[in-house]
């Protein structure tokens, strides 16, 4: 799992971006179950999801506060 480039999010939209979130928020649960099953031992790929998770939520946070000040 590789993390996702801030630069690369900034130039999708709110709706891109929340779509993107609830995407990864389903990896990170299927990467939960099958740590949990024993599929996968790739402990760090759960971090990297949570980190890029935190990155696309900040970034539509930002996104929403320009709108509204804008």
């Amino acid at each position: 799992m590789k993390a996702t480039k801030t630069s690369e999010l900034r130039e999708k939209s709110v709706e891109e971006l929340e779509q993107l979130v609830l995407d990864e928020r389903a990896n990170l649960y299927k990467a939960r179950r099958d740590l949990v099953f024993r599929r996968v031992t790739d402990t760090e790929s759960l971090k990297t999801r949570r980190h890029n998770i935190a990155r696309m939520l900040t970034l539509i946070t930002e996104k929403k506060k320009g709108e509204s000040n804008g």
